[in-house]
């Protein structure tokens, strides 16, 4: 990114890629496409929140963990770990004012906002941003998510975000990524190409009946997604319900970290020093309330 003088100045990061050739590799967590591409444009509209904004992408570090994308606690863990440092020489690069972690599972959040608090920069993430944006449009949210095991990794977010309260439910339309064991499984990138190529999707099928499930069942008045390869989701759900009648708000990660990271430019705060105190802060206290 050249010098400039733009209001926003941001790195996208992505949790992990793999190496081209990889047996499990989807194009979107390889080099083998432009930054463009990799963002999913294609297939989520958010040009219009990159107008204003100078912007540059990571990949983020190569996945230590083995060559398919991350589901489970240990792999979250290993990608956290790894993207730390992509964070840190971003911020001492002196180029950005505020940094996205893309990936629904947001690996290494509150660390890189700890990290990036001590360079006045901002952090936003896809999950958290999007349990934030969703609180305020409706009382209680539902996110649709695929596999048991991002199921409850993501629960945990939820809880962690103070969120608990507000989510009326996951809901698991039990799709996988292509990755080892599941050989011969449908994996959800190719239930994603299937629907944009104008084709049936039980992807989309499952999450239509999820989402109506969420609403009628759970009382969700607004619908989230879990992992960020479950975004694609958001247009073909946002018109499936609006023909049947339901004026429900649904949002994806990427628009709301995108949004979250341009207030906190706008307000000029990144995070609390209380929250997100350094290794020698200058007041301390004496007791910390849950």
């Amino acid at each position: 990114m050249p010098e400039t003088s733009a209001k926003y100045r941001f790195l996208f990061i992505q949790p992990f890629q793999l190496p081209r050739g990889s047996r499990f590799a989807d194009p979107y967590h390889s080099d083998a496409l432009t930054k463009e591409q990799r963002m999913r444009m294609d297939h989520l509209d958010i040009r219009g929140l990159l107008e204003d904004v100078e912007w540059d992408f990571h990949g983020g570090p190569v996945a230590p963990y083995g060559d398919w994308a991350v589901e489970t606690r240990e792999e979250f863990c290993y990608v956290a770990a790894a993207r730390l440092p992509i964070v840190r020489e971003a911020c001492e690069s002196g180029k950005y004012n505020a940094i996205v972690l893309l990936g629904g599972g947001e690996p290494g959040f509150l660390e890189a906002r700890e990290i990036a608090r001590a360079y006045g920069i901002a952090v936003s993430s896809c999950a958290f941003s999007q349990m934030h944006v969703a609180s305020m449009l409706g009382n209680k949210f539902s996110v649709i998510d695929f596999t048991e095991a991002h199921n409850m990794y993501y629960r945990d977010l939820v809880v962690r975000h103070g969120f608990a309260g507000r989510c009326a439910s996951i809901r698991n339309i039990n799709f996988s990524h292509a990755r080892p064991g599941l050989e011969g499984h449908t994996s959800i990138a190719e239930e994603r190409d299937r629907a944009r190529a104008g084709e049936r999707s039980e992807a989309v099928e499952r999450a239509l009946a999820e989402a109506v499930a969420a609403i009628e069942d759970d009382g969700a008045e607004v619908l989230t997604f879990g992992c960020s390869d479950a975004f694609w989701l958001k247009s073909f759900l946002q018109e499936r319900l609006a023909a049947m009648g339901w004026e429900v708000p649904v949002l994806e990660g990427y628009s709301c970290a995108i949004a979250l990271a341009k207030l906190y430019v706008d307000l000029g705060v990144d995070a609390s020093g209380l929250a997100f105190p350094s290794d020698r802060p200058r007041r301390w206290r004496r007791r910390k309330l849950l």
